[in-house]
């Protein structure tokens, strides 16, 4: 996603089709990595959280200048109250804290702002739904909670996996309208069709010598 002097735009960021203004992953959902996310969302790996967050500082050069002056804003896709609650955290705003602190050693920090993104409507999850119907779900499912805060700003969104990039979109229309400049999307994985979102399979463990991703 994005480009670069080396790198073209992919079909639909050419397309014109996201609000976002560029999209990095730090890998492929597949393998270790997407056994380290499933352990995090569904086996309350929390400080888990954190330590893949850090590993997102690895492709930060790979956002470009709008990174590299000033101060760009972590902000984390929200969960629907209800859903967080039921979870018990939002992971991707522990991927963005574990972000934040690694940056602070290394880049000389990035602000964060947990809750600047605020989740209005209790969608159902994406998962299995069809481009169409992905975008049609969280069509106005996102708000900005002060503008004020998000307003001129460099706003780098942070999630888990990005598939489609219908949410990531969803949530950079909602901060363009608020006032941020330019709206970013950094993710852990990025879903392909080879390699697609599916929800955690039963027994997922992972030990010292690797991850079983159940497939």
């Amino acid at each position: 996603m994005g480009a670069s002097a080396t790198q073209p735009l992919c079909f639909q960021c050419a397309q014109g089709e996201f609000a976002f203004d560029s999209a990095r992953s730090l890998g492929l959902y597949r393998g270790v990595l997407r056994a380290l996310i499933l352990q995090l969302k569904f086996h309350r790996r929390e400080r888990l959280g954190e330590r893949l967050g850090a590993r997102l500082a690895e492709v930060w050069d790979s956002l470009g200048a709008a990174c590299a002056g000033g101060r760009p804003l972590l902000v984390p896709v929200p969960l629907h109250g209800s859903r967080e609650r039921e979870r018990g955290f939002n992971q991707s705003a522990l991927l963005a804290e574990g972000l934040s602190r690694a940056l602070a050693r290394t880049r000389g920090g990035a602000g964060f702002e947990a809750r600047a993104l605020l989740r209005t409507k209790a969608t159902p999850p994406q998962t299995g739904l069809s481009l169409a119907a992905r975008r049609d779900n969280v069509r106005g499912a996102f708000s900005v909670a002060e503008p004020e805060r998000v307003r001129d700003r460099v706003v780098v969104l942070i999630d888990d996996v990005m598939t489609t990039g219908s949410t990531l979109s969803a949530c950079a229309e909602a901060l363009k309208a608020a006032g941020a400049e330019r709206v970013l999307a950094l993710t852990l994985a990025r879903a392909t069709p080879q390699f697609p979102d599916r929800q955690a399979p039963q027994g997922l463990t992972i030990s010292a010598g690797g991850a079983d991703n159940g497939s």
